[in-house]
């Protein structure tokens, strides 16, 4: 493998380690129009825990709208996350208390407060996402038997007030 090879894999991983920072970092109602600048018109936004296959960016701006306008968040730690030149993979564990209804197929009520384990795989293509999977493992906090997590070392901890 030649040295422009690696700086080309390398740039790769970095174009599609940045789009998914841009992604997350605009993850809220003000910003949420960044957020999905970082898609492709195909995107494809999958959730299959909850059953929820979207095909456009609109709908997905919708979604997070109302998944937005349905949470309190607490606490979230990142786990892991790491690229290859195709996919970001994402491993993080989010706490919040659920206020409304905007979380479609949610297993828990209003009220309750989750421990959600989120890995997200992102399919990148030219920079951009053209797939957002979330696969979520839905815990009660207070299920000391399920909330169970190896947190490591290098983990972030983001804490909200």
């Amino acid at each position: 493998m030649t040295a422009q090879t690696d700086t080309s894999r390398d740039d790769l991983i970095a174009r599609n380690l940045a789009a998914v920072e841009t992604h997350f970092h605009n993850e809220t109602p003000e910003t949420i129009d960044q957020a999905i600048a970082v898609y492709t018109d195909d995107i494809v936004w999958e959730v299959p825990a909850r059953g929820l296959v979207l095909r456009s960016i609109e709908d997905v701006k919708q979604e997070y709208l109302k998944i937005f306008g349905s949470m309190n968040i607490h606490k979230i730690v990142n786990l892991h996350r790491f690229a290859t030149e195709e996919w970001v993979f994402d491993d993080s564990i989010f706490e919040w208390t659920i206020t409304g209804d905007g979380f479609r197929n949610c297993p828990y009520p209003p009220g309750t407060t989750v421990s959600v384990r989120l890995l997200h795989a992102f399919q990148c293509r030219d920079g951009k996402i053209c797939r957002e999977h979330g696969y979520e493992i839905w815990r009660d906090i207070n299920d000391h038997a399920r909330v169970q997590d190896d947190i490591p070392a290098t983990a972030t901890v983001e804490v909200f007030g």
